[in-house]
Formats: structure tokens, sequence, C-alpha cells
């Protein structure tokens, strides 16, 4: 399926990746709409970001993923749905782990069903590298067991499980596409990136959970482009395929890197508030990003140089949405 000149639906499309995916669909020629989570001060999250000819392209429709006749209507007549509306902050996971059920599970069945009713050609489901847990080897493919040491985590397991019983049980198109961790400009305050450049622009000190665990860190634009490739790509259907860099570092080195970026001399040190309880952390997450490059020849672009630049840009130019002296659960 090429999307150009298809119509698809995005939903969690005012979120991180959500935006930047409306942007490489709507650059590939797709005629997209996008939906956002209802608010009564019609805030359109991260679209707000995009060019006013991005925005002006785009149909924008304010809902709840947890209402299935609102989702199955936008779903209704669309070529592809790319399902990326979730709660993914893993420490609000432990303080209301059944708002991630209601939403990640639930909200997950209900585009299924709805994909299944309107025999919509392609689903590509949103999980997470998460749901891998500590690993049991690197790097981590796509056998690799999966692993609830969070809530948020045991709520994706649950809606990856419930896609692949949609392919397996009616034949409903859907891949499931794994990213590992992603960053980039529009990142919201709870994820560690924008939080060390935050806090390094208006802190005396970097204040970060445990510095040990090691991530595998994409540039947003990639992980957009692995969502589109993949949906392009028949071969996909009914598989599970990771998105990521192949590389890991670790928490410590990461805040290293930025604080050398940006010429900036300051102290990390661990709060023990942001640390994970031990048998919820995650220790080594580390992409084997080959069956996305076989399957839908998709490889990162960016250095994590490159992308940290462009991040740190971000952030600097937008200091007023990260209250840095908090910590953004």
């Amino acid at each position: 399926m090429k999307l150009s000149g298809k119509e698809v639906l995005v939903t969690g499309a005012g979120g991180f990746i959500g935006s930047h995916l409306c942007e490489g669909l709507l650059e590939a020629g797709a005629d997209v709409t996008a939906m956002i989570h209802y608010s009564s001060r019609s805030d359109w999250g991260n679209i707000e970001f995009l060019s006013p000819q991005h925005k002006s392209a785009l149909r924008v429709v304010s809902g709840n993923i947890e209402d299935g006749d609102f989702v199955s209507r936008q779903v209704k007549g669309k070529a592809a749905v790319f399902h990326l509306a979730a709660l993914i902050a893993i420490p609000y996971s432990y303080v209301a782990p059944l708002s991630y059920v209601r939403t990640n599970i639930e909200g997950t069945l209900n585009v299924l069903e709805a994909a299944r009713r309107y025999d919509v050609g392609k689903v590509v489901h949103t999980s997470t590298s998460e749901t891998y847990g500590t690993a049991m080897y690197t790097p981590i493919d796509e056998n690799h067991p999966l692993k609830g040491q969070s809530p948020y985590s045991a709520s994706k397991i649950g809606a990856d499980k419930i896609a692949e019983s949609y392919y397996l049980s009616f034949g409903v198109p859907v891949t499931t596409v794994r990213p590992f961790n992603t960053y980039g400009p529009r990142q919201s305050a709870r994820a560690v990136i924008p939080t060390i450049i935050s806090q390094a622009l208006t802190q005396d000190k970097i204040q970060l959970g445990s510095l040990d665990p090691v991530r595998d860190l994409t540039y947003v634009n990639d992980t957009a482009q692995a969502f589109i490739q993949i949906a392009e790509t028949e071969a996909a259907v009914g598989e599970v395929i990771n998105a990521g860099a192949g590389k890991g570092i670790s928490i410590g080195e990461l805040a290293k890197t930025i604080l050398s970026l940006m010429q900036c001399e300051k102290p990390v040190v661990v709060d023990q508030v942001r640390v994970r309880p031990l048998k919820s952390e995650v220790f080594t997450l580390i992409c084997d990003n080959r069956k996305a490059a076989e399957t839908a020849g998709w490889t990162p672009r960016h250095s994590l140089t490159e992308g940290l630049v462009k991040t740190i840009d971000f952030v600097s130019n937008n200091l007023d949405l990260y209250k840095s002296a908090r910590y953004a659960v």
C-alpha cells in the first residue's frame, strides 16, 4: 500500500511521535485525519508546532480513544490507521494503573474492532521496547520474551496481544511497531533528555533517577519514517517489528554527552524520588533492527549527536514548556 492519495487516521496525533508522523504522512502525500485528546482549551498539543501549511492540510478531530463509538466514526472510510494514542509515562502508571488498562488496552481494542468492521487496509499499532523488560540478551530481537515490569509495560503487552489476536482470529491487517527510546523536538518534560536539557539551562544541578540503565535512542523523524515504511510494506502484515538505532548508552553517559554539547559544567546527582522500584527498573534496552531493514528497508539516519543538537535547540527556544524545578511524573 502506497500512502500517497490515501485517507489515513493517526490516533494520538497531538503527542510527540504522533505530530511528527502527521508531518511525514502529509509529505508522503496522504490525506491525514489527526485524532487528538479532547480538551476544552481547544489545544492541538504538538500539532501547534507544525507549519501553517501542514496544519491547514490536516483534518483535526478531538475525542477520547476510550469511546468506541467515536473511534469507530473516525476509522470508517480510512485506508490505514496509525494507532499511537496511549498513556506512556511509567511513573504515573504506578499512581493510576487502571487508567493505563482503559486507555492502552481498551483503546486499542476500539481501534481494532473498528478496523475489522470497516475492512481497513492496514493498521499500524504502536508498542514499546519496555515490553521486553530488562534484556535477557542484546541486541533485543522480536523473539525476546515479554515482561511487564511496570503497569505501563503490562498494559502495552496486553494491547500488543489484542492486536495479535485480531490478526490471527479475524485477519485484520495489523503490524505492531515496537519503537525503542525515541527523542527529539516536542518531547515532554517527563522524558529524560528534555529533563537534562531544561535543568542544565535553569538549575544548579541535574537531578535524575538511576544513572545505570542503558537505552537505545532513536531520533523522532527516524521513528516516524519507520511507521510510514512499515505501513507501505505488505510483508509486515501480522508481524512485530522493532524500530531502534541498535546502539546503547547509559543515562549517566547521556547526561555527560548533553552537558558537553551545551558547554555546561554542572553536577549530575541521583534524586531518589525519581528512581524506579528495583524490580521495576529496566536496565538494558538495545535494539536488533535487522527485521525492519530486511522487511521494510528502514534504518535510522540521524546520529545521536545530530539529534541531540536539534533537541537542545528546541528546548532552549521553548523553555516555558518545561517546569525544570519540578519532577514531571
